[in-house]
């Protein structure tokens, strides 16, 4: 007689093609920081400009009765606002610990979130704790400190109180976010939850965004407003939809884990739009964490086989 272990390790999938929509959506989310140094623009500026090209473009292509018919969904509403809320929470705490600490700090920090995603998931969502997570994290980690360790031991390093406690909410913030978009992806479709993400981020940093306007008297350039298009576009919609597709695939502690690949994208982008060579520090740090995510991917275990596929 089959017992239900076995029967739940049936249930299990590895989907390649999951893997591949995971990657693809963070080659595509790190070219966000590269056309961020390129525009130029206030920070808050520019993402308000970048959401509401990502929110239109959206809406545009998936603004269906499908999707409407997400939001009436029972309990669907209110996890869409809470989750556009905690991804623009996020958004602004990051940025906040970057003026008060460093680029360095606050990336570290942040990039924490697949341990907490690591700790949460298993409770969240009643699964086993896969054991490859803890040596592709460590391995992921190691390499994000390669990278770091040069500006984190820099002269130009400040801490503050407040800068540390905020760099370690985003993580933290991040965690729960992707969390939330997980148990979302079972009862709503990917592009519901981009578009709703997009579209809150675009509202709820607005009063900021005005505010840099008035204090920096900011006027948009081409490249502000080409970059913005870009970012909205492609780093955005796309990749967001491409990166909520694959949480639904994937179990979401790979997810974070494979999200270790934009320190990694991003410089290499930065040679083209900015003419910034990666250090060697930079291309070692990445190599560990290409072993990371190559460790996930071929050890790591299938997802379970949703009740329902989501419209």
């Amino acid at each position: 007689m089959e017992t239900a272990e076995a029967r739940a390790t049936a249930r299990l999938r590895r989907d390649p093609l999951g893997y591949a929509i995971v990657l693809a959506s963070y080659l595509g989310m790190a070219g966000s920081a590269p056309l961020v140094a390129w525009s130029g623009g206030p920070e808050a500026i520019i993402l308000v400009l970048r959401m509401s090209f990502a929110a239109l473009a959206l809406s545009v292509v998936f603004l269906r009765r499908p999707m409407l018919a997400d939001w009436r969904r029972p309990g669907a509403a209110w996890r869409l606002i809470v989750m556009a809320a905690m991804s623009s929470a996020t958004l602004l705490l990051f940025f906040y610990a970057v003026r008060h600490t460093s680029v360095a700090v606050a990336m570290f920090l942040l990039f924490l979130m697949p341990l907490w995603v690591a700790l949460m998931a298993p409770r969240v969502f009643h699964t086993v704790r896969e054991p490859v997570v803890w040596p592709a994290l460590g391995l992921a980690l190691a390499g994000l400190a390669v990278i770091l360790v040069p500006d984190l031991l820099g002269h130009g390093l400040r801490l503050s109180a407040l800068g540390l406690l905020a760099a370690l909410s985003t993580g933290f913030g991040y965690a729960a976010y992707t969390v939330s978009v997980k148990g979302l992806t079972r009862i709503v479709s990917s592009a519901t939850v981009s578009t709703a993400e997009a579209a809150g981020d675009a509202l709820i940093v607005t009063p900021l965004a005005l505010w840099q306007f008035h204090a920096t008297g900011y006027h948009l350039t081409a490249h502000a407003w080409i970059g913005a298009l870009v970012m909205g576009v492609v780093c955005t919609a796309v990749s967001y939809t491409l990166w909520v597709e694959g949480t639904r695939r994937v179990p979401v502690e790979q997810v974070t884990i494979l999200g270790y690949i934009e320190p990694v994208a991003g410089p290499l982008y930065a040679i083209f739009l900015v003419g910034q060579r990666p250090s060697l520090a930079t291309v070692v740090g990445g190599a560990l964490i290409l072993g990371a995510g190559l460790l996930v991917v071929v050890f790591g275990r299938g997802e379970a086989l949703p009740e329902a596929e989501p419209l």
